[in-house]
């Protein structure tokens, strides 16, 4: 199979000048990347073009997720935290939950980036993974054009699970063995750059891979070029990344690398082991194990190839440096739910291939998972993973590239910020504002501010920042952060992520009013944004709980 080729060198302008007086608008969302995946924040995965853009642009260190796929894709696409649109879990729809947690509300009482935009004149596309559910696609949120995966995951490999929208639109033909999600994902997109450029519009596009995420699917060449790098195990290539972050400085004061990571049991219970050395591994998992993170490694190897290609486009319509293009991930790495990952859609199974068996990993047929040990890895320097509000689960390389208007081109910057601040950021771009009402109905206020301040070298306005997860919960003002994972029960821990971003000392007894002013202040927030707190299992939640918590808090 063809992959698409890396942009290597300087690419000829277009012949046409590019005149529009609004930028084009770019967001590319990556799916369960870590924080050190890609090479200019620390990994060792090959990353040219995302390395490239973050010289010709700007890395943002504390960009904070929604912690998992469905609530970071409506918190980016809305402006509001998930809650607020019911998505403060997945997308399947519960009317018998909280309101919080029942499904999108989607033709309510929120709106979409590309309902704005569309609205201010703006062509709007996306391709790629929605995952919002089904009561309303894309298109009906929007989107002018679509193409891509309508639900969570799927194979890479197979045509048929992968939607094009509005009905009636023409599929590209591929033959058979020639499909791969990553690249017609892209395909699409460059069609859709390409149909704005002709109709001379602005382009809205929300470009969001459903690489890497499992099932583990890459081609056996790209897979194979990694294989040596990943059987020096995940001890080494921590210890390698930590250093690559200390000498790129993307941490701020003295942080010290977390150590080897916990498997958490499961979802539904508190207990954990440590994770193992590689060492104490058998040969046979070793390899099995760095076959699976060679497999995600060239997936995300793909995925930035496939980048290259859009960049490309962009330049060969003379509209490269008038576009606005932002790369996240939704969610720190996977680490469901064992060291050794799976083989099973159930998640259930793990197998030990060997032999020719070995070979197949990843081509069509297969379904595989790398599991906690590389997800510990990929979180690089942090603990934890998706899933949770610890720095593992929420921090999200960012890169923005926007020609001339950086003001520190290549620098790295360390204010917070989150996803609800996406929409704030495309409305000042786009010369627009944020409706009160929509098509009739009245619109919750986002939250979110505009980061266009960071890229001007200036600062953002101190404030509250939350987050909120299967139990998970987290407040963030300055840089004093108040945290909490569900399996270790109702504590909270206190930590100032300037000097500690890998959390390893807790201050809470040090600082029990700055404790109790974040408690307060999350809480609050809890109240007005359907957040409820699930002290150990979010779906046998008794309702009295959380008062009987605010009661007895900080005991």
């Amino acid at each position: 199979m063809k992959i698409p080729l890396l942009i290597t060198g300087g690419l000829v302008l277009g012949a046409m000048a590019y005149a529009q007086d609004k930028p084009n608008i770019i967001i590319i969302l990556a799916d369960d990347v870590g924080f050190s995946d890609i090479g200019c924040f620390g990994g060792e995965i090959q990353t040219p073009v995302l390395d490239k853009m973050a010289k010709e642009g700007m890395r943002m260190t504390q960009m904070y997720n929604s912690a998992r796929s469905c609530p970071s894709r409506a918190n980016l696409l809305t402006g509001l935290y998930p809650h607020q649109t019911g998505l403060g879990h997945m997308d399947a729809i519960r009317p018998a939950w909280p309101k919080g947690y029942a499904g999108f509300r989607s033709n309510s009482d929120n709106v979409t980036i590309a309902e704005v935009l569309k609205d201010a004149g703006y062509f709007t596309a996306m391709s790629g993974k929605w995952h919002l559910g089904r009561t309303a696609d894309p298109v009906e949120r929007g989107f002018q054009e679509y193409y891509g995966l309508l639900g969570g995951f799927n194979s890479f490999w197979n045509p048929e699970v992968y939607s094009r929208l509005p009905e009636g639109r023409i599929l590209r033909q591929y033959k058979d063995g020639e499909f791969y999600a990553t690249n017609v994902i892209t395909d699409y997109a460059i069609d859709f750059i390409n149909q704005a450029h002709q109709e001379e519009k602005p382009l809205f596009m929300y470009l969001a891979y459903n690489a890497p995420h499992f099932p583990l699917h890459a081609p056996k060449e790209v897979t194979d070029k990694y294989m040596q790098t990943y059987l020096q195990g995940w001890d080494k290539i921590r210890d390698q990344r930590w250093k690559r972050i200390v000498d790129m400085k993307l941490m701020q004061g003295k942080p010290e690398l977390s150590p080897r990571g916990i498997v958490p049991e499961s979802l539904f219970e508190d207990e954990t082991h440590p994770l193992p050395a590689w060492n104490s591994l058998t040969k046979e998992q070793q390899a099995d194990l760095a076959r699976r993170m060679a497999i995600y490694a060239a997936m995300v190897d793909i995925m930035d190839a496939n980048i290259g290609r859009v960049l490309e486009t962009l330049q060969k319509n003379g509209a490269l440096d008038n576009t606005f293009i932002m790369f996240m991930s939704d969610n720190g790495a996977c680490a469901e739910w064992h060291e050794f990952g799976f083989d099973k859609q159930t998640g259930t199974e793990y197998h030990t291939h060997t032999g020719e068996e070995l070979d197949r990993m990843g081509l069509p047929g297969t379904y595989h998972h790398y599991g906690t040990g590389w997800a510990n890895v990929c979180c690089t320097p942090f603990s934890l993973y998706k899933h949770y509000a610890h720095e593992g689960g929420i921090s999200t390389p960012c890169i923005i590239r926007w020609g001339d208007n950086i003001k520190s081109k290549g620098g790295i910057d360390h204010q917070p910020a989150q996803f609800s601040d996406i929409m704030s950021t495309c409305i000042e771009l786009a010369g627009t504002t944020y409706p009160d009402e929509y098509e009739g109905r009245k619109i919750i206020p986002t939250p979110g501010r505009s980061v266009l301040p960071i890229i001007r070298g200036t600062d953002m306005p101190e404030r509250y920042i939350y987050a909120e997860h299967e139990g998970n919960r987290m407040v963030r003002k300055g840089d004093w952060k108040l945290v909490s994972a569900n399996f270790k029960g109702d504590e909270w821990e206190l930590y100032n992520i300037k000097e500690d971003r890998t959390e390893l000392h807790n201050l809470i007894k040090t600082y029990p009013k700055m404790a109790e002013e974040l408690e307060n202040a999350y809480f609050k927030w809890a109240d007005k944004s359907d957040v409820l707190y699930f002290p150990k299992v979010w779906n046998t939640y008794n309702k009295g709980r959380q008062k009987d918590f605010r009661e007895n808090k900080l005991k």
